[in-house]
C-alpha cells in the first residue's frame, strides 16, 4: 500500500507546476510577473547593500537620480504587462506559443540591454547592474510564462 500511495503522490503536480500549466495564461503571467519582481529586487538590493550606486540618467536628462528601493520591483511589473499580453495573444493564435513567446522575448530583452548601455550621467557599475536586472528579470518571467505556453493547447 505505501508503494501504491507514494506512486500517486508523485504522480500529482506540485502547486506552482498546476498553476503554471492549467490556469489562465493571465494568471501564470500575473505570478511569473511579480516572482521576477521579487528577485530582481532582492538583486537590486544586495547590489545597493554592495556599495553600487542606484543612480540612473534617462535619455535627455542632464543628471542621474536615484532609482527608489522598490524601482526595480515596479519596473518588472510594469514591462511585464505587454509581455503577458503578448503571451495571451500567442496562446489564441500562435500554432507553437511558447516556442515564439520564448523566441520574441529573449530578442527584446536583448534590445532593451541597450537602455543601461548608453544612459547618461549614469556609472559604469550601476550600468551593469541594471543590465544585469534585465537579465534576471527574464531569467524568471520568461521561462515561467513559456512553460505555461507549452500546455497551452491542453
Amino acid at each position: 500500500m505505501s508503494v501504491t500511495s507514494s506512486q500517486n503522490r508523485s504522480a500529482r503536480p506540485a502547486f506552482g507546476s498546476a498553476l503554471l500549466t492549467t490556469r489562465p495564461v493571465w494568471l501564470a503571467g500575473l505570478v511569473a510577473a511579480l516572482a521576477g519582481a521579487v528577485v530582481t529586487e532582492v538583486f537590486a538590493l544586495v547590489t545597493r547593500a554592495a556599495g553600487v550606486p542606484m543612480d540612473a540618467a534617462g535619455p535627455g536628462a542632464t543628471e542621474a537620480a536615484e532609482i527608489p528601493v522598490g524601482g526595480f520591483f515596479g519596473g518588472v511589473v510594469f514591462w511585464s504587462i505587454p509581455g503577458i499580453v503578448l503571451a495571451m495573444a500567442l496562446a489564441r493564435w500562435a500554432k507553437r506559443p511558447a516556442r515564439t513567446f520564448t523566441i520574441v522575448t529573449v530578442a527584446l530583452t536583448v534590445l532593451s540591454l541597450a537602455g543601461p548601455a548608453v544612459a547618461p550621467h549614469t556609472a559604469t557599475s550601476t550600468r551593469i547592474v541594471l543590465a544585469a536586472s534585465h537579465v534576471v528579470a527574464a531569467a524568471v518571467v520568461i521561462p515561467l510564462l513559456a512553460r505555461r505556453l507549452s500546455h497551452a493547447g491542453r
